[in-house]
C-alpha cells in the first residue's frame, strides 16, 4: 500500500446556517468545520485506513491550531506541517442551495498556506515510493505556483505517483479567473487526473473535448476522471475508456464531495500498489472508481468536510 502525501491549502470552512432562500429570515450564523481541498484527500485516505501525510503551512493562530488537530486526530501525520506568525490560517465561508450546491467566500489571499517554500519540505519526503497530490488552488500567487510545480517535478523525478485534481477555484485569482495556461501545465505534471464536467468545459475553451482530453493524455497523464455531479464517472486512457455510475442519494453539502471521491480513487488504487500498466488494468480500475464514487456520495449526505468523509464501516450502507 503506498502513502498518500497531500500538499497545498487546509482552511477553515464557516458553513452558513442557512440552506437556499427559505429562512432568509432567520439569523444566520456560521459554523467552522475544518477543510481545504488537498487537506481533504489526505483525511479521506486516513480514514479509509491508507497512511496519509499532509504538507502545508498553517498560521500561528487559532484557526491553525484548530486545523493541526483536527488532522492529527483524523489520523494524518502532521509532520511536514510548518506554522508562521506572516500570515492567517485562510477562511472560507461557504453557502448552500436548497440543493446542497455551495459557493464560497474566501478570505485569502494574504493565508499561511501561500507561504510554503521547497525549504521547508521534510528532508527524504519522497525517498519511499508514494502518491503526491496536489490542486490548482496552490497555483494562485507566483511563488506558491512555482513550489508546486518543482514539488510535482521532484516527486515524479523520485519514481512517485503524481496526483492532480484541478479544483478551480475561480474567485481565489486575483483576476477574478484561473490562469488556464498554468492550471493545464500542472494538469500535464499528473499521471492521475481529475476534473469535473465543469471544469473540462472551462479549461478546454474552443477545443473540442476529445481533443483537448487527448492532449492531456498525450502530455503524459494516464488516466483522465472526469465527475459529473450524480452522473456517470468517465475515465479515459490509452486505450482505454470507461463509465461508472455513482449511487443516488439526496445531497444535503457538497462540499467534500469531490475530495472524498479522489481519496476514495487513490485509497483503492493504492491498496494494489501502481504496479506498470496500472492504468490500462480496466477491471481494477472499474473496482476503485466504483468504490470512489461510493466515498463521494457518502460525502455530500453530511455538512462539512472531514467529518463527512466516509470510514469502510460508513460505506456498508452505500
Amino acid at each position: 500500500m503506498l502513502p498518500v502525501i497531500a500538499f497545498g491549502e487546509a482552511l477553515v470552512d464557516m458553513l452558513s446556517s442557512r440552506l437556499g432562500d427559505a429562512d432568509d429570515r432567520a439569523p444566520e450564523t456560521f459554523t467552522p468545520y475544518a477543510g481545504g481541498a488537498p487537506a481533504n484527500v489526505a483525511v479521506a485516505c486516513a480514514r479509509l485506513g491508507v497512511p496519509s501525510r499532509f504538507l502545508g503551512m498553517l498560521g500561528d493562530d487559532h484557526f491553525g491550531d484548530f486545523l493541526a488537530a483536527e488532522l492529527s486526530a483524523q489520523g494524518v501525520d502532521v509532520s511536514g506541517v510548518t506554522r508562521t506568525r506572516e500570515a492567517r490560517t485562510a477562511l472560507a465561508f461557504v453557502s448552500r442551495d436548497a440543493d446542497g450546491e455551495r459557493t464560497f467566500d474566501f478570505y485569502r489571499p494574504p493565508a499561511a498556506d501561500l507561504l510554503y517554500r521547497l525549504e521547508h519540505l521534510p528532508a527524504g519526503v519522497f525517498a519511499e515510493p508514494a502518491i503526491l497530490h496536489l490542486c490548482s488552488n496552490s497555483l494562485t500567487d507566483p511563488e506558491i505556483a512555482e513550489t508546486t510545480l518543482a514539488m510535482a517535478e521532484m516527486a515524479a523525478r523520485a519514481g512517485c505517483l503524481v496526483s492532480v485534481d484541478a479544483n478551480l477555484r475561480h474567485n481565489l485569482w486575483a483576476e477574478g479567473r484561473a490562469d488556464s495556461a498554468l492550471v493545464t501545465r500542472l494538469l500535464d505534471c499528473a499521471d492521475l487526473l481529475k476534473l469535473s464536467r465543469e471544469e473540462v468545459d472551462d479549461l478546454r475553451g474552443d477545443h473540442p473535448e476529445d481533443d483537448w482530453l487527448a492532449e492531456r493524455l498525450a502530455a503524459g497523464v494516464k488516466l483522465a476522471v472526469i465527475t459529473d455531479g450524480g452522473g456517470p464517472v468517465r475515465a479515459l486512457g490509452a486505450g482505454l475508456s470507461l463509465a461508472v455510475a455513482p449511487p443516488k442519494v439526496a445531497p444535503v453539502d457538497t462540499t467534500a464531495g469531490g475530495d472524498a471521491f479522489i481519496g476514495g480513487l487513490l485509497a483503492g488504487l493504492s491498496e494494489r500498489g501502481f504496479a506498470e500498466g496500472w492504468h490500462q488494468d480496466a477491471e481494477r480500475l472499474e473496482d476503485a472508481l466504483a468504490f470512489a464514487c461510493r466515498c463521494g456520495a457518502h460525502a455530500v449526505t453530511r455538512p462539512g468536510s472531514y467529518v463527512a468523509l466516509p470510514t469502510r464501516d460508513d460505506l456498508a450502507s452505500v
